[in-house]
Order: C-alpha cells, then structure tokens, then sequence
C-alpha cells in the first residue's frame, strides 16, 4: 500500500502479506496516538483474541513526537522517541494478535489541520482495503485536541467511502475523557472482562509511558472496574470490566448530519437527566420559615 508519508509502517505480526492481512479484518480502530488503541479499543481486542473468523487491525495516525520523557529514556531525542513509540505499538500487535498493524506518521499539527487531506485519503485506502464490520474512534467529546481531529478525519473517510464500506458499528471511545456521563440509554457498554492478562499487557508494553511517569496501566484498569461496578446502582456486577462509547454510526449513515448537533444532543440529554432528577428531588419546593418563638 502507498500512504503519504514514506516513514508510514504496516506491522503483520503473522507474516500474511498486507493485502490478505487487511482483508481479513473484521474490528478497526483508528487512534491518534502509540497506545491509545489498546486502552480505548480493548473490547475489539478481545473479540477477536484467538479467533481465525474474526481479526482485529490497529491504525495509529501520529507518529509519537513530544512524548515526555524521563528515566532511562531521558536523553533520547525526539527521533530516538518515534522509534522507541513505533516499537512498542508493534510490541503491543502481536501480543494482541493483531491482523495487522498500521502507522501512518504524521504529525499532531498534520492531523489538526482541517484543511490538510493526506491523513483521510490514508484512511480511505485503509477502510477500503479492511471492510470492517466494526470500527473504534476517539469520541467527540475528548479533551485531547488530537484525538477530537483523529476522530474527525475518520468521519470523513468513513462518509468517503460510505458506499463502498458498510461497518455494522462505529463506536466513539474513551481515552481522555470518560463517558460515564453519558445517559444510560445512549450507553454503548462494551465488556472488557476477558483475559484480563492480556489486557494489561496491552498496556504495559508501552513501558515509555508507564515508566516516564503515566501510569496508564493502573488507570485503565481502575477506570475499566469502576465502570463495571458503578454502571447499575441497583444490579450487582455482570463484569469486572467495562468500558464506554457513543455511537457514532448515525454520522457515517447520514454524511449531512453536522457533527457538532450530533454530540451535543447527548449533552443536551445528560443536562435534561440532571435536571429531572433534581427537580423530582424536590429542589424547587420552597421549605417555610419557621415559627418565630
């Protein structure tokens, strides 16, 4: 395949050839950033962990410049950084047995100009080539501007190749922004119980990270429990894991949906839920001034 940025590296930790390797997939996940898959889509993971009907491939947009750096990695250069980013996400593809692994290096300014079209038609090519079933993005409703414009460009591929590329599901996941939020009803709960081994070493493998002073293995792990715990006030716990997303898909059926009154409705719903609840709490009754004596 030929993606705009010749540093661009295609990873099949099976040795397939790309083209077959790609073919074969049936869950997606588009990221910003070295890491962000295996906490935001660990569910398309485990789905496909073990499988020979269903594979997984991963899809890294930047190419790890600027990560922080501290310990054994406080000298590296930033060139020395990408490197060691674009390892450890290989590291991470064949622990997960990913049917392939794709990054795409460009930079964070790359990806947060709107104007700039190489990362969507990088992304056209690879949906065309995948067909998958289910895909995982960032959400809309993130904090990190990378991942919010990631998101985006993923949108407009998918709404490019809509007639050619028919997912059942995208999902809009959590990294750095929970969606617990979110009003059970627009809820997508995706179960992360299984192999919880693997699970950690997903994470763990980024060892720039966690020992550059991000515990992003504890953290998602403890956010994935909590999640389990405290998604059903009156159930007890179906799962020991979970992990959160809006549906996005309405935003590829519909290409003519604004993106913005799409995510803000959910907003809008978890404002009105607030509000009903405090209300039906009885915050408008005006409690009487008592007796003087």
């Amino acid at each position: 395949m030929r993606f705009h940025n010749s540093s661009a590296d295609l990873f099949v930790p099976d040795g397939l050839d790309v083209p077959a390797a790609l073919a074969r997939t049936t869950h997606l996940a588009i990221a910003a950033h070295q890491d962000d898959i295996e906490i935001m889509a660990y569910h398309g993971i485990a789905q496909c962990f073990g499988r020979r009907d269903r594979w997984f491939t991963g899809v890294v947009a930047t190419n790890g410049a600027g990560s922080p750096r501290t310990g054994i990695y406080g000298g590296y250069t930033d060139a020395d950084m990408q490197n060691v980013r674009l390892m450890e996400q290989r590291k991470a593809a064949y622990v997960g047995e990913y049917a392939c692994q794709v990054q795409l290096g460009f930079t964070s300014a790359q990806v947060k100009d709107a104007k700039e079209a190489a990362l969507v038609e990088d992304l056209e090519e690879i949906l065309r080539a995948a067909q998958p079933e289910f895909v995982y993005l960032h959400n809309l409703a993130d904090k990190h501007d990378t991942h919010v414009a990631v998101a985006l460009r993923s949108i407009a591929a998918l709404r490019a190749v809509r007639r050619e590329v028919h997912p059942k599901k995208v999902y809009g996941c959590e990294v750095w922004r929970d969606l617990d939020w979110l009003v059970d009803e627009d809820k997508q709960v995706l179960p992360a119980s299984e192999r919880s081994n693997i699970a950690a070493a997903l994470v763990g493998v980024f060892d720039s990270q966690v020992s550059g002073g991000k515990r992003y293995d504890l953290a998602t792990a403890g956010r994935r429990l909590a999640h389990a715990t405290y998604n059903a006030a009156h159930a007890t716990d179906e799962e020991s894991a979970l992990t959160f997303a809006m549906d996005l898909t309405p935003l590829v059926e519909d290409p003519d949906l604004p993106v913005f009154d799409y995510v803000g409705a959910f907003i809008d719903r978890f404002r009105a839920d607030v509000e009903r609840r405090v209300r039906a709490a009885g915050a408008d009754i005006r409690v009487p001034e008592p007796l003087s004596a």
